[in-house]
């Protein structure tokens, strides 16, 4: 059974991430990990997640694409990967040939970085070391779908399924890039609730599928993710009219709900009122122009749907602790 509790927060300090990757990754697959985590915390306007790269012996990683990634540590003994802080999450992301790179001094060392962790995640070909090393032995779990036959047959102690990403416990595994990202976004839902979730996807205009979606299925019919398509309509009006926010009650009309209706949606789907999303939308747009651009900020004001700068300065104080005068200083924006 699907279990969210290793992804919710234990504290208000920072997650702390170990990101292992294999040779012969896939750049895109990195991305998919990092840049969520990154988008958060630019949204949150805090190092929410701290993420290091290691590789198994320090060295740089050579990835699908040609493109030799750069890393902050070893995973190999001796070498103090986990200096400073141990990761509560560590994943383990892999791509071609992960089958024959699971086994030697790695396995031991995983089964060590894994002893102090809160979540283990495997992504793409990830699973074939985790579970090389014990550490997916009687658990749900997943792979990329073209190992799916072979990882069943070297791996019968594993409950393989052919989901897009799967959380049992403390371990977590997600079939390759796609399924990499609804995974992340997963996470960060479970620490910082559904509406950041949403804001990420919407940075890299993503729309989430559900966990149980099989790999197949979605390669086959790209089958969208679901949920009442009136809070997407809503969400939609919200956002073409930054500058000049409707009522509540004018948004619920116009898809077709009552304003109780609407506002019972979003606490379900979004986590907050539309009144608040609303305005947590208008921030955030003006978040971006302040810290991306040197538009005048009495301009931003008026953009985003303020009387006066004033107003502005006040509600993006309350949101981020901060005036918009000293994020642009501090981005070296004038």
């Amino acid at each position: 059974m699907t279990n969210h509790a290793a992804l919710s927060p234990m504290s208000a300090a920072p997650l702390e991430v170990g990101l292992l990757v294999m040779p012969n990754a896939a750049l895109l697959t990195l991305g998919s990990v990092v840049d969520p985590m990154r988008v958060a915390n630019r949204h949150l306007g805090q190092q929410a997640y701290r993420w290091r790269i290691l590789s198994e012996d320090g060295q740089p990683v050579p990835l699908t694409c040609g493109v030799r990634l750069p890393v902050d540590a070893a995973l190999a003994a001796g070498a103090d990967p986990l200096s400073g802080p141990p990761p509560e999450v560590l994943i383990v992301l892999a791509g071609y040939g992960a089958r024959d790179m699971a086994r030697g001094r790695i396995l031991p060392e995983l089964r060590r970085a894994a002893r102090g962790a809160r979540l283990l995640v495997a992504v793409d070909s990830g699973s074939w070391l985790l579970a090389a090393a014990g550490l997916m032995q009687g658990r749900r779990a997943t792979t990329h779908w073209e190992d799916l036959e072979d990882f069943a047959a070297r791996h019968p102690e594993v409950d393989l399924v052919a989901d897009r990403y799967v959380i049992d416990g403390r371990l977590a595994s997600a079939g390759g890039a796609g399924p990499a990202q609804d995974l992340m976004l997963a996470l960060i839902e479970a620490r910082h609730g559904p509406a950041l979730a949403m804001e990420v996807a919407g940075t890299f205009i993503l729309s989430r599928r559900p966990a149980s979606e099989s790999q197949r299925l979605a390669i086959a019919a790209g089958a969208p993710s679901g949920g009442d398509p009136r809070v997407a309509a809503a969400i939609a009006r919200m956002e073409d009219r930054l500058d000049m926010p409707e009522p509540v009650s004018a948004t619920a009309r116009a898809v077709g709900l009552s304003l109780r209706r609407l506002q019972v949606l979003f606490a379900r789907e979004i986590g907050m009122s539309p009144k608040d999303y609303t305005l947590e939308l208008r921030l955030q747009a003006a978040r971006r122009l302040v810290a991306d651009s040197r538009t005048p900020l009495s301009e931003v004001a008026l953009r985003c749907g303020f009387a006066a700068q004033s107003a502005l300065s006040r509600a993006f104080r309350s949101r981020f602790g901060e005036a918009p005068s000293a994020l642009r200083r501090r981005n070296g924006a004038r």
